[in-house]
């Protein structure tokens, strides 16, 4: 019998839905049987039988020797393929430059970082290029190649990926990524870095054990990531976490923003290294890694600098609390390398000052990944694209052969 179209769409459209659910199965539980995963999914064993098949075509899974027996014959066992295709990401900061080339399960395989002061869009589109260069580079033969880049900028980023304001670069409306595609013919995803950040640190570092959890990206200025009920959060145009700019002192200092008094100036690194300007110190220690050096020494000015940044850092977070009642606030970005002193000021200002039943079940924790949380959210952006795409097209050519 021959199949109307309508029959025909909903064939497809829930055979991607079952293709997804099991490649998802395999993926988060590796190694599985063909069984366990009919069983978990609620699928029959053909229908599974026959998604798998397609998967292993795909090179996204592959078997595995004879697992476990529960009395009968040994089941032959699935994994998914994490080699199958590398991933791109890159945090591009206002003084640095990180990439990192990632497997599909967003496994650091190679990384490159620089450092700059003051460039233009121009230069440092220089060198974005050079990084990704690199990182092609260096990706390993696979059946995929790079799948997707993915770029994490200090700014606001429309729907359709276009940088509209990035206020510490002095960017106004730069279409990123028409360029990266011209000139690479990827899938390119363009996100703010604190967004990147918080999915970042919700995939693989602080935040995996919650749902609702606040990222504060301190770094030259300060951007917020939401986590909320298990989802990133962008707001109704995307422009949703722009909390470095809410005002903390009425009518007080111009920020490059436009407005006076935000938080970034000061709670960030430019605040802090504005403040040290003014101390008796070497010019050439008037940086971050500088400050972090002479604190190490003992140099109490330096180390009073941090903990007035880390009291600043806990005004906005008090605000933060206030607003959002999240499980878990989470402190990353180049500031994080300065926990040891921000960290008492920091606690002592949000235990003081907010309210005590926000207190409850809050935890404010310190990145565990470093500088690397927006570089792999935008990595596991690109890969979550690819995987969507890959299921996506192949279900798109069953249905015209159909």
């Amino acid at each position: 019998m021959k199949l109307n179209s309508n029959q025909t769409w909903n064939h497809h459209v829930v055979k991607k839905g079952n293709k997804s659910l099991v490649l998802d199965k395999i993926k988060y539980n590796s190694p599985i049987s063909r069984a366990s995963v009919a069983s978990q999914v609620g699928l029959n064993k053909g229908t599974v039988s026959s998604l798998v098949n397609d998967l292993l075509e795909e090179h996204l899974i592959y078997e595995s020797g004879p697992g476990e027996s529960s009395g009968g014959r040994r089941p032959v066992m699935l994994l998914f393929n994490e080699k199958a295709g590398y991933s791109i990401g890159i945090d591009l900061g206002v003084n640095y430059l990180l990439g990192v080339l990632t497997d599909l399960n967003g496994n650091i395989h190679m990384e490159k970082q620089i450092t700059f002061k003051n460039l233009s869009y121009e230069e440092i589109e220089i060198k974005l290029f050079e990084t990704i260069d690199y990182l092609l580079k260096s990706t390993p033969e696979c059946p995929h190649g790079v799948i997707g880049i993915g770029v994490g900028v200090p700014g606001i980023v429309d729907k359709d990926d276009n940088i509209l304001l990035a206020p510490n670069l002095n960017w106004r409306n730069i279409n990123l990524k028409e360029v990266l595609e011209d000139r690479y013919n990827l899938p390119i995803i363009i996100e703010n870095e604190a967004n990147a950040g918080a999915y970042g640190e919700k995939n693989f570092g602080a935040g995996k054990d919650f749902e609702n959890v606040i990222y504060v990206s301190a770094g030259i200025g300060i951007g917020v990531g939401l986590i909320l009920n298990d989802s990133l959060y962008k707001g109704s145009n995307g422009f949703s976490g722009e909390l470095g700019h809410m005002t903390i002192q009425a009518g007080d200092a111009k920020c490059r923003c436009g407005n006076e008094g935000c938080w970034e100036l000061y709670a960030s690194e430019q605040a802090l290294i504005r403040q040290a300007e003014k101390l008796d110190i070497p010019s050439d220690m008037q940086d971050l890694e500088g400050l972090v050096k002479l604190a190490e020494s003992g140099n109490r000015e330096v180390i009073a600098l941090f903990e007035q940044t880390g009291d600043y850092l806990g005004i906005g977070i008090n605000n933060i609390i206030n607003i959002f009642n999240p499980q878990q606030v989470i402190i990353g970005n180049r500031l994080a390398f300065s926990e040891k002193w921000l960290k008492e000021s920091l606690n002592k200002r949000v235990s003081n000052q907010a309210l005590w039943f926000q207190q409850n079940d809050l935890q404010i924790d310190f990145s565990e990944l470093a500088t690397r949380s927006t570089a792999l959210g935008v990595a596991a952006f690109s890969i979550e694209n690819f995987l969507s795409v890959s299921i996506q097209q192949n279900t798109s050519l069953e249905q015209k052969l159909f």
